[in-house]
Parts: C-alpha cells; structure tokens; sequence
C-alpha cells in the first residue's frame, strides 16, 4: 500500500498538484489512521495533499484512476439499466452507444461525481477527520521533538514554545514526586526482611533510610552564542517551573564572560551586558566564573553547564573545571550538539568530560528532556 500511495503521489505531481516532504508524510499518516475505506482516505489525503479547492477536481479525477473499485466487487442484486434505444448494456442488441463496447476504464472507474455502486453512507466521516486531525497533531509535535536545535526554522521554534511549556510541567512532575519519596528516605529492604521475622515472614512494619538532608543547590551555565541560543531558551524554560523544588537557584549565559539572568514577565533579562556578538571562549567564562562566583558553589552544588565546547582554538582551561568539581556535588555537561560532531574541528569535548561526571547529548526536545531526567536522578 505504501508503495500505491507514493506511486498516487508522483502521479499528481506529474499532473501538477505539487506536494512536499512532510505533506506526503502526512498523507501517509492519514490513510494509517483512516485504513482503506474509499470514501474515507479519498477525504483523508485531499485533506493532505490539496491546499486549494480548484485543484480537488484534479486529485480526484488522479485518485479515481489510481483507487477504481473493481468490476467483481459490485453489488450481485445490481443489474444494468436499459438504454433509450431497449437495449441494455452487454446485452448485444441495439445501436448507438448502448451498442459499443465498453472501455476497460469506463466499467471500473466511476468519475468524480459518479455514485460508487454498493457504497455505504459514509457516518464515520467526521470521526474520520478528527481521527486525521489528532494524527497529524502527533506528527507534527513528534517532528518538533526530533528536529535538531541547530535545523530549527524561527516558525519551529515559536512552535515549540508550547510544547516546552508542556515539557516543563512534566518536569516540574517529575521532581515533585522526587521530593515526595524523599520525605521518608527509600525503603531498606534488609531491615524491612529482618523485621518481618518476628512477624512469620510477612513485611507489615517497612523499614526506610534515612533522609538527605536539606534540598540541592542549582547552578546553570548556559553558552548564549548564536549556534546555541535555543537550546539555552528551551533549557531555561524547563527548568524554572522546577526551581522551588531546589533551595538555591542561579542562571547564568555567557558567550565569552558569564553573567547572571533572571526570568521577569516571561523574558530573560541580564544582569549586566552579554556582547552577543563576541567569540566564544570557554576558557575565559570559566576563570572568570570560578573568581567571581565561587562563594555560591558548595558541596550540595548541582552544577549543569550547556554548551557545544567549541572553543574556537583557545585555550580551554579544563584545570579551572577540576577546581570547580571539587567544591560542588556533581558538575553535568549537556551538549546540544549531535554526539557525532563532538571532538571535531574546534570542539574540545573530550578534554571537559574527564572533569565532568557525566557528558549527555542535548541536540532536540525530546533529548534535552531524558538529559535533565538523567541529570538529576539519584545516584
């Protein structure tokens, strides 16, 4: 069938209805939502393939020819209908065009208007179309998850702001119930079996680990260069909804020198002048970060740096990141470039990650979204 479909759609290309990558994609989802009904995926691929009412009598006339109900399958109460002249059609008397033989096309093909003989009443339209509809929802927010940060359209990106917003309450979720199973500390089945001895092996009085104390510090270093920009939107946006779940939080972007932001009425606003225009200099935002902003760092210090380390050929002073691991818990790089592109041309990926406790690919949504997970869970 998928092979039907791309042969219908080359065909009303070379009739001049012209359709693109993701509309055939579309189509292809519709007629998988719809199955094969020919009522119901005739409406489903015009919904997909046609963008101007003048052309529906084109894509008809090509669906007709390449969708014709067969011959065989007529309705066996169905006889044809005489002619003026009384003859009836195969019949083999009478003149004119009831006396002409049938083209193969004519007997098979019924024309854009022309009733299909046997055809139900098509009730499940409507249920059809929202059917389409919800598919092509899924298509679309699925094709925003997977696209690359660095491929992103602007229309894709103001798209996706939504979706985020979604993400982040997910997220926000996500910690809720982190905190919540934290109360208590996780169960200690050792202790828990042990009790359960004195009670014929049935574990009525659980026992739990002690809690953590206290809440952990969030820091995020953000890269705001341009080839990284919406990455960095899309990180933010996710992770502020989480921030009462931390005791103390601190954003900061940089491209050659950190400075500290905050979230006012939707918008990210610096605290001091970010050149966005400058060259990017990892090694540079480090010493100058470690110098100013090291009273904030301790040893419950979650600190999360984005960026692709491309460090155009400076040096990269991974030296100030082991003094920074040091005085915090755990230091996460998440790179919003596609794993294979890391460690090459000016990238020096590798020299961080022996200073980092874990290296995670963030080039889409739906990867930034398992990186945070995996950032933050529990060791």
């Amino acid at each position: 069938m998928r092979d039907r479909l791309h042969a219908f759609i080359d065909a009303l290309r070379a009739s001049g209805l012209q359709s693109t990558a993701a509309e055939t994609l579309d189509a292809m989802h519709a007629v998988a939502a719809l199955g094969v009904e020919r009522q119901a995926m005739r409406e489903g691929l015009a919904s997909t393939l046609v963008k101007d009412h003048a052309d529906r009598p084109l894509f008809d006339q090509v669906f007709d020819r390449f969708f014709s109900v067969p011959g065989g399958q007529r309705g066996k109460g169905l006889r044809a209908q005489p002619t003026a002249e009384g003859g009836g059609v195969g019949s083999g008397s009478g003149s004119g065009e009831s006396a002409r033989p049938r083209e193969p096309s004519e007997l098979t093909e019924p024309g854009p208007t022309a009733p299909v003989p046997n055809a139900r009443p098509d009730t499940s339209l409507p249920h059809a179309r929202t059917d389409v509809e919800a598919g092509l929802r899924l298509a679309q927010v699925r094709l925003l998850k997977t696209t690359p940060f660095a491929q992103m359209s602007p229309d894709q990106v103001e798209a996706c702001d939504a979706l985020v917003s979604d993400l982040s309450q997910r997220f926000r979720a996500y910690w809720e119930r982190r905190q919540r199973a934290a109360r208590r500390g996780r169960l200690d089945v050792r202790r828990t079996l042990r009790r359960a001895i004195s009670k014929g092996g049935v574990p009525i009085d659980p026992a739990f680990r002690e809690r953590r104390p206290g809440r952990p510090d969030l820091v995020a270093l953000c890269d705001h260069s341009y080839s990284v920009s919406t990455a960095t939107r899309f990180l933010l946006s996710l992770l502020v909804p989480a921030s009462c779940f931390f005791r103390r939080v601190h954003f900061f972007a940089y491209v050659d020198e950190p400075v500290e932001v905050t979230l006012e009425n939707g918008l990210w606003v610096p605290h001091d002048r970010l050149d966005l225009h400058a060259r990017s200099d990892f090694g540079r935002v480090l010493r100058t970060f470690a110098e100013r902003y090291h009273r904030i760092l301790n040893r419950n210090t979650l600190l999360l740096i984005l960026g692709d380390a491309r460090n155009n050929r400076r040096p990269p002073r991974a030296d100030v990141l082991a003094r920074l691991r040091v005085s915090t818990r755990k230091i996460i790089w998440l790179n919003p470039e596609v794993s294979g592109r890391w460690n090459t041309g000016d990238s020096v990926m590798a020299t961080y990650a022996r200073e980092c406790d874990a290296i995670l690919e963030a080039a889409n949504l739906q990867l930034l979204s398992s990186a945070l997970k995996r950032a933050f869970r529990r060791p």
